[in-house]
């Protein structure tokens, strides 16, 4: 095979690589290489950029904006929860059953399934920013459709679209984020996708609440047709963004990938020494893994990426099965069976729960980076399990047989004190969420994968994540008619278990590039996560170079 040159380079006849190795290098503080050192980068280019270079320099316009893309999960999940309890909603679409609005919900999910699938051949074949783009156009064809749905059919089809726009991006923008961040703010920005999500619930709550006001129809095709906004929003905003410099080396577009770090992290300077150092790593690790063969769906199942497959997916899953989505998604249904039961009074309770799901994502998006991901796992968990379980056992408690809306339910009768602490449970069980599980498990996935099957293994990630929500929507209403508050014991189980899984198999990886976490996985401890330090896999330049040198003989010694 021809080999493209890893790194190009020169020592003075006095000099030697131990030099090179006893070099201090600190990238934060863009000290300077050894002088007798000489990198042979790819030329300087002045190209028609396709992008803002003004926006690029800011890495926290450049890694937040595609969030919008998030947001538009949020906007779908509110969309539905406030319109359960709306008089006009049940009239247009013939007073659905618990089965049949189980089924209209989970359209969105069904659908959300198919586009993150769909990522793993998007996502490298378009490139990172268009596939954000397009998932901007599916969004706004699924809002008109349910705009101007007439029946259930119409409105499944259009929740479908929708929700194909967003596994699209739910796959493929944690993945831009994780490529285009450095990595002392990485998690930080890719759990500003989640913040995004509980932003778009919380702003389209608020436009169904004050629709509320209006009878008829409108009440609920205005917030429905407002809602692609975003997404128009979207799709053109992104114009004006970088391509992911990883995706570009991976299709040997070499000089545009370093002009974009470039920009990205050493404000133009192709000879910084950050960018020179992340440029290196990035073209070392993909010419390893080509020389791994073809992109393939086997390569999931190879030694060292089966393991991180199984994180990923299995993170993905215990998000959905703590529980979440299902107090999203049927908010005004527990409350209900609290003894919440005026439509007013209701939406002004699920009002606050929204407001707390804002709240508290904003310290995890602050902090994420400094606790680390194993810490916000194992204890947002466990301390979910515990809100679940005290909600089961007041219902369990204080609740009776009773009739909600001509159907028969199980409610907190007569008992205001037993009604305020679900409601206050229900609330710091969202806020647990929200500081811990919900920014972690969009950030740990899109950091984990090798670059060459990185699209692939987050989009069969985020697919587990839509396969289970498209499940529990579809069988929480049933659930909650049935079992009633043994729902909540369910998913407390399930937050528990999920508690010992990530202190058992799940390694830290914050504050390391995407490459060093390479050495995070190779050292093995599949069952004991805690004993990889935090110190493993950190490099200096001097390191990466040192490695350049061992990886150009082994290359020269195959080619000869």
């Amino acid at each position: 095979m021809t080999h493209v040159p890893i790194l190009s380079f020169k020592l003075s006849p006095t000099s030697s690589m131990r030099s090179v190795l006893d070099t201090e290098y600190n990238a934060a503080s863009r000290q300077h290489v050894d002088p007798r050192l000489h990198l042979s980068l790819p030329p300087s280019v002045n190209m028609g950029k396709g992008y803002s270079a003004r926006i690029a320099s800011n890495p926290y316009i450049v890694g937040t904006f595609a969030c919008i893309g998030g947001g538009l999960f949020g906007l779908d999940i509110s969309s539905m929860s406030a319109v359960l309890n709306n008089p006009a909603y049940a009239n247009t679409f013939n007073n659905p059953t618990a089965n049949a609005q189980g089924a209209i919900v989970a359209s969105m999910p069904a659908g959300s399934l198919i586009g993150a699938l769909s990522v793993t051949y998007l996502g490298d074949k378009l490139g990172r920013k268009n596939t954000v783009i397009l998932a901007g156009l599916f969004w706004v064809i699924g809002s008109i459709l349910q705009c101007a749905s007439v029946n259930r059919g119409m409105l499944v089809v259009g929740r479908i679209i929708a929700g194909y726009s967003v596994g699209i991006s739910s796959a493929v923008v944690p993945v831009y984020q994780s490529e285009i961040a450095a990595p002392e703010i990485r998690g930080r920005l890719v759990s500003f996708q989640q913040w995004s999500i509980t932003w778009g619930i919380l702003l389209q709550y608020f436009v169904q609440f004050g629709c509320s006001y209006i009878n008829g129809a409108a009440s609920f095709r205005i917030p429905w047709g407002l809602q692609m906004i975003p997404a128009i929003i979207l799709s053109l905003g992104m114009l004006a963004f970088p391509e992911s410099p990883r995706w570009l080396v991976d299709h040997n577009r070499e000089a545009e990938a370093l002009e974009i770090l470039a920009d990205l992290h050493g404000g133009g300077n192709q000879q910084d020494d950050l960018v020179v150092l992340e440029f290196e790593e990035i073209k070392s690790q993909v010419y390893f893994e080509r020389t791994e063969g073809a992109k393939a769906w086997s390569d999931l199942l190879k030694p060292g990426v089966s393991r991180r497959v199984v994180l990923g997916s299995t993170l993905q899953m215990w998000s959905q099965l703590t529980g979440m989505n299902v107090m999203m998604y049927y908010v005004v249904y527990v409350f209900e069976g609290a003894g919440l039961t005026g439509r007013r009074a209701n939406l002004i309770a699920d009002s606050v729960q929204y407001v707390l799901n804002v709240t508290f994502t904003v310290p995890a998006i602050i902090y994420i980076d400094k606790w680390g991901r194993r810490p916000m796992l194992i204890y947002g968990c466990l301390i979910m399990g515990f809100w679940l379980y005290l909600v089961g056992g007041l219902q369990a408690r204080f609740g009776q047989w009773g009739t909600i809306n001509g159907a028969s339910s199980w409610v907190v009768l007569n008992n205001p004190a037993a009604t305020k602490a679900i409601i206050v449970c229900s609330y710091f069980f969202v806020s647990s969420f929200a500081i811990s599980m919900g920014p972690a498990s969009w950030t740990y996935p899109a950091e984990i994968f090798p670059m060459r099957v990185r699209a692939k293994a987050v989009s069969l990630s985020t697919a587990t994540n839509w396969l289970f929500n498209f499940a529990l929507a579809w069988a929480a209403p049933p659930m909650l008619t049935h079992i009633q508050w043994k729902t909540y014991f369910v998913f407390g189980t399930f937050n528990f278990a999920a508690c010992i899984h990530f202190f058992f198999c799940f390694p830290e990886t914050a504050q390391r590039s995407l490459e060093e976490i390479e050495d995070v996985f190779a050292q093995g401890h599949e069952y004991s996560a805690w004993a990889v330090s935090r110190s493993v896999g950190k490099k200096d330049l001097a390191d990466v170079l040192a490695n350049k040198v061992d990886e150009k003989e082994s290359f020269e010694k195959v080619n000869a």
